[in-house]
């Protein structure tokens, strides 16, 4: 099922170098403010760093297990994905049946899904969201099976918390190819647990927490150049299994430097989805 390398144009298999947006240091606690209108406000010590971005397509045997992500062709057939109800009723069970179908889970549940635009703003009733140019992983230790606790009943959260149970992100285009801000991910092997750290985000209501990283030169980088909407990545944000297979895989747009002038924005979905995967 995954997609096999295709042309890419002008873009060499080697890929591109760019800067990506990391900590840089812990001299000041990272966290995140949703508490005021408007963008969040973020706390903490960030700079741009140089790194290589692989083309993944160039890239065989890429494994949710081993590098915590893969591509796959997805083109599902969805009238309108700013029907936030049509989206729920027609998208949520083929992102499900994909997720099965890769990963042999037993049960996969659809929680949660955002439109992102550049410059964010709303069509129809959906509100967009800006591209996130921050090196991040969605959950950790705590919060993924927090999550779990918090959308199932009792009995079956212990059920999936018993056994081994993901959380994946399925990332694709809703028009392409993709020129501004595309897609990066860090092969989870190349992550020492070290360079993750723990973000505090803030509501007005509640407080959540995700992982930004330090830079490591050493992390490996991937993307998928002119990304159009028959493609899909799966990544892996949180694995309960500990047994040397992947756990956390950093993610983040970047700002391509052979973007040409005058691009249309990315549009784009991502879905999440908890998997479980012995009964």
């Amino acid at each position: 099922m995954a997609v096999a390398a295709q042309d890419t144009g002008n873009r060499s298999a080697e890929g591109v170098t760019a800067e990506l947006v990391y900590l840089a240091d812990r001299s000041i606690p990272p966290t995140i403010h949703y508490t005021e209108p408007g963008l969040p406000r973020r706390v903490g010590n960030y700079g741009r760093f140089a790194v290589h971005i692989a083309d993944m397509r160039a890239t065989e045997g890429l494994s949710l297990d081993r590098e915590g992500f893969e591509l796959h062709h997805f083109e599902p057939d969805v009238a309108d994905f700013y029907d936030v109800e049509g989206v729920e009723k027609d998208y949520y069970p083929l992102v499900s049946d994909l997720v099965k179908a890769v990963t042999g889970a037993t049960e996969a549940i659809v929680f949660d899904h955002t439109i992102r635009t550049e410059g964010g703003g709303t069509e129809n009733s959906t509100v967009l969201r800006a591209p996130v140019r921050l090196v991040h992983n969605d959950y950790t230790e705590e919060s993924a099976p927090k999550r779990v606790r918090e959308l199932l009943p009792d009995d079956e959260a212990e059920r999936w918390l018993a056994g081994q149970f993901i959380e994946l992100n399925v990332w694709r285009p809703l028009e392409g190819p993709v020129q501004v801000a595309p897609l990066a991910v860090s092969d989870a092997r190349s992550i020492p647990a070290s360079d993750l750290t723990l973000v505090n985000m803030y509501y007005p209501d509640r407080m959540g927490e995700i992982y930004h990283a330090l830079f490591n030169p050493d992390h490996r980088w991937y993307y998928v150049p002119q990304m159009t909407p028959d493609e899909a990545v799966l990544i892996k944000g949180y694995d309960s299994a500990k047994d040397g297979r992947a756990r956390f895989t950093l993610h983040t747009a970047f700002d391509d430097p052979q973007t040409p002038e005058n691009p249309p924005p990315r549009k784009s979905i991502e879905t999440r989805v908890l998997a479980l995967m012995t009964d």
